[in-house]
């Protein structure tokens, strides 16, 4: 923990999932911390995921082999936790590839080689493991409960430039999302890739499984307590926030022919997230600017996943001086 006199007053610009993990890390190492973000935690594209511990979408990188390995602890040390959403739960992920990246199961003890038998047709080969399953409906306001508890401030407002900040912290995270780099300046790395999902009554399933390589036929099913989350798109540049109900229907289709059981479930609900894409993800201090700025953004489609990595990487940041 910072000493009082490393203490610092943190502004935290986002209230998704990183923000807030990043606002609980901070204060529990001591710092004054305050999260600023213009809509509240259960608008932002962290309440559409689904949310499974998988790199979606995330570069293959050093830097996000060190955030994995770091999340995937925390989040099976909290499924220990209750009442904190997560979950370590089995199931399968399905390869497409003549040589599919395996990188991440070096962090999963349960990972082997699923029955060929039981993959879908198309399928090359697969994994079976388990893996920390977050159940965002409660795992968001649990976090959120724990910033509270450790003395986090919310502000509902939006932040239009960073000197709005100088003067009433020592320094900032910009943990915004889609929008995390217009407070420096633009950045045109970052790209929006649209997700549609839809959810349906649970018919008893408790497996997850995802077939994802190809990006024109993104299929997952993740089943929660009383719901299943079913996805979903992967459109690079698209700003639409609309359901598309010829989208939902293929959605359906291709979930149903994953897992059958699900066909004919009824339709409980529907949402539309647009991923904060970037080549790499922008996690380092940046030089020149009011105050103290960090930047922890353009996690793609592995925000949740990344996310205890991340709040660890931003906390040794400030505890050298954004270093």
């Amino acid at each position: 923990m910072a000493s009082p006199s490393d203490s610092k007053r943190v502004t935290v610009v986002g209230a998704g999932v990183i923000g807030l993990t990043t606002a609980v890390e901070l204060a529990r190492d001591g710092h004054d911390v305050t999260v600023v973000a213009d809509v509240d935690t259960m608008q932002t594209v962290s309440s559409v995921s689904a949310a499974l511990w998988f790199p979606y979408r995330a570069e293959r990188s050093p830097v996000v082999r060190d955030l994995l390995r770091t999340s995937f602890e925390r989040f099976a040390a909290l499924s220990e936790v209750a009442d904190s959403g997560v979950e370590m739960r089995a199931g399968t992920v399905v390869e497409r590839s003549a040589a599919p990246d395996r990188s991440w199961t070096e962090f999963v003890p349960s990972a082997a080689e699923a029955d060929p038998f039981l993959l879908p047709a198309g399928a090359t080969s697969g994994i079976r493991a388990t893996l920390p399953f977050i159940v965002i409906p409660a795992y968001l306001p649990w976090l959120r409960a724990q910033a509270s508890v450790l003395g986090v401030a919310f502000e509902h407002r939006t932040v239009q430039h960073l000197g709005e900040l100088a003067g009433h912290a020592d320094a900032a995270v910009i943990a915004a999302g889609i929008r995390g780099g217009e407070l420096l300046g633009g950045d045109a790395d970052v790209v929006p890739v649209r997700g549609q999902v839809v959810r349906v009554a649970n018919p008893g399933l408790t497996d997850w499984i995802t077939d994802t390589d190809d990006p024109e036929r993104v299929t997952y099913v993740f089943p929660r307590r009383d719901d299943v989350v079913v996805g979903g798109t992967s459109i690079d540049g698209s700003w639409d926030l609309e359901v598309d109900v010829d989208t939902e229907r293929a959605i359906l289709e291709r979930a149903a022919a994953l897992v059958p059981a699900i066909a004919g479930s009824p339709v409980v609900g529907r949402a539309v997230g647009l991923r904060p894409a970037r080549p790499s993800i922008r996690l380092e201090p940046v030089a020149g600017r009011e105050l103290p700025v960090i930047a922890a953004y353009g996690h793609g489609g592995a925000g949740v996943t990344l996310s205890w990595g991340t709040a660890e990487r931003v906390r040794a940041m400030l505890r050298n001086d954004g270093r």
